[in-house]
């Protein structure tokens, strides 16, 4: 799957929910590998924030992020829209500290993305994908972010709130092309009881009964709900029975919890990737989800690549039978079993390691190890192949490679070890030269990797 960014602009204007300012959200287009950026026009030198995990510096009431003395808040439901309409790449520029909040949902940023459209970029989608549990709990508050394996994206919510109005609720996300019709309009939600301690905060000055839902719970004076009105700056509201206070009715019966998988998703956003996986959230909040998406981050950052999915039973893109017409080696030589995936920019080979490899009786007799040179030749191999598909008939050239460098080797590789390949381009292939980088893994693990250029020659 390819890259997906706006097919043109489009700008949004509203207040913003916290500050009260009337802010202006310009959404452009950007080129491959840009992830989400967010820059601030009302400042000097124009300074931009990339929406990572990593910058996130508050989480009380919205996600903040922060770099440098730079911040902007509020962003979870725009880049909730952003991720489910699978665009991978895009500028916001704001004139102002936080992102407009303007009904208190995703709706508006949804019904612009359809209106003007996206586009498919050059450059390959670089998923994270889920191969095992991965849990965060806060023992604290009984908050949990669960993410499970799973082919596509999709989330599970569970809230629970110590309210006779708003005990339990649940909302699921199975597809997420059906985010804008099922999940974009639930409205962010505040207790009545909460509204004191907030402006007292310097929050929610642009909060209403336009772009929020307003619960009540607990007993209260009318003269007491009007005076937090006047704080709020908003018209008297009649209030008898405990419920939901709104001007417009709810989206759903459980238009909180789903505004609550909205959150998730958007401040999954911050993983900078797309996700494979189950997410199974309870008593969600943004502090919870920053902080699986902040561990997913510390992953991505520790290895560059994540290891490939090595499925045995699936059929291989190019067998050894083929790779022994495009490749030159032959025994003891050829160093690569199968290509079991392949993109315009990437190739995933395999080399499965036996007792009965040829280098093991010298290489050492006691303790066979795979030799470091000639893991650099696999994969040097794979890469040939790589480069080999972006000629038409490759079984008239050969490649030669000219330059390795930046070789590291992490870990010893024996005997009824599987090798995976994962080698990339890094520039274009220019006069028949290209510049890959690779990677070998044995199950999650970087075993080496190494960068070289390579030059492909049509055969005499």
């Amino acid at each position: 799957m390819k890259q997906i960014t706006l097919r043109a602009p489009f700008s949004v204007n509203g207040k913003g929910l916290h500050t009260g300012k009337v802010i202006t959200a310009e959404f452009l287009p950007a080129p491959d590998n840009t992830g989400y950026k967010l820059q601030r026009t009302d400042l000097e030198g124009e300074p931009v924030i990339d929406a990572l995990a990593e910058y996130v510096s508050s989480t009380n009431r919205g996600t903040v992020l922060t770099r440098g003395e730079v911040s902007v808040s509020t962003v979870e439901h725009a880049l909730a829209a952003l991720y489910a309409a699978g665009i991978d790449n895009c500028l916001i520029r704001l004139d102002g500290p936080e992102m407009p909040i303007l009904d208190g949902s995703a709706r508006v940023f949804c019904e612009n993305i359809a209106r003007v459209g996206v586009e498919e970029q050059h450059a390959d989608k670089d998923f994270y994908i889920v191969k095992q549990k991965i849990e965060v709990r806060d023992e604290t508050t009984g908050a949990s972010i669960v993410v499970l394996p799973d082919d596509d994206f999709c989330i599970d919510v569970k809230v629970q709130f110590d309210s006779p109005v708003l005990p339990n609720q649940y909302a699921s996300l199975e597809r997420v092309e059906d985010f804008p019709s099922e999940i974009a309009s639930s409205r962010t939600f505040v207790f009545v009881r909460e509204i004191e301690p907030l402006v007292k905060n310097d929050l929610i000055k642009g909060g209403d009964l336009d772009n929020a839902v307003v619960i009540y719970d607990s007993p209260m004076a009318q003269e007491e709900l009007d005076r937090l009105a006047d704080l709020m700056g908003v018209p008297h509201k009649r209030v008898e029975e405990f419920g939901f206070i709104q001007d417009k009715p709810l989206v759903a019966d459980n238009e909180p919890a789903r505004h609550k998988l909205m959150d998730v998703m958007g401040d999954l956003a911050l993983i900078g990737r797309p996700l494979k996986g189950r997410v199974i959230a309870t008593r969600p909040g943004h502090s919870i989800n920053t902080t699986f998406a902040k561990k997913i981050r510390r992953e991505i950052k520790r290895q560059d690549v994540q290891a490939p999915v090595y499925n045995p039973n699936a059929e291989p893109i190019l067998d050894n039978n083929r790779i022994r017409e495009l490749l030159p080696h032959r025994y003891p030589m050829l160093l690569v079993d199968k290509i079991i995936e392949m993109g315009e920019n990437y190739i995933v080979g395999v080399k499965n390691i036996t007792a009965n490899e040829p280098f093991f009786p010298g290489h050492f007799p006691q303790e066979p190890v795979l030799p470091g040179v000639l893991q650099i030749e696999a994969m040097a191999q794979t890469g040939g192949l790589l480069v080999l598909s972006t000629v038409d008939d490759p079984e008239r050239y050969s490649t030669y490679f000219m330059k390795i460098d930046n070789v590291k080797f992490r870990q010893k590789v024996v005997p009824g070890d599987t090798l995976i390949f994962h080698i990339s381009f890094q520039t274009e292939l220019r006069r028949g030269c290209a510049v890959m980088k690779g990677y070998a893994f044995v199950g999650e693990k970087v075993v080496s990797e190494c960068e070289f250029m390579a030059q492909i020659i049509k055969n005499k």
